[in-house]
């Protein structure tokens, strides 16, 4: 069993900065990628930022510049900061994990942490 738990969301004013936390834990042989994915209201969830075991990272476009993905792997934490928020980027932001465990790779998600931008 793993469980992913995200951090760090809240409320922010325009041009402001948040940082997002999330650690996987349970039985965990091996990460394999981890990043944050977000979903606003009436909108498809979306891939936001995404590290990979080797560390290349991959970026949405409309984050590109202002966002910064990082990881912990001795603590299985990645770190999402987030600068230069906009109104757009308000959203519930779920964090992943492509996991193998218990001879299997599974995918887990967080239960989502909200990130909400004022303009």
């Amino acid at each position: 069993q793993v469980q992913v738990v995200e951090s760090g969301g809240g409320l922010v004013q325009a041009g402001g900065s948040l940082r997002l936390s999330c650690a996987a834990s349970g039985s965990i042989f091996r990460i394999n990628a981890m990043g944050w994915y977000r979903q606003a209201p009436g909108k498809q969830r979306e891939l936001v930022a995404g590290i990979i075991s080797g560390g290349s990272t991959n970026y949405a476009d409309s984050v590109k510049g202002r966002f910064t993905i990082s990881r912990d792997g001795a603590k299985n934490t990645v770190y999402l900061q987030m600068k230069s928020l906009e109104p757009e980027d308000t959203a519930l932001y779920y964090c992943y994990a492509d996991v193998y465990s218990d001879y299997r790779r599974d995918f887990y998600w967080g239960q989502g942490t909200q990130v909400t931008v004022s303009s």
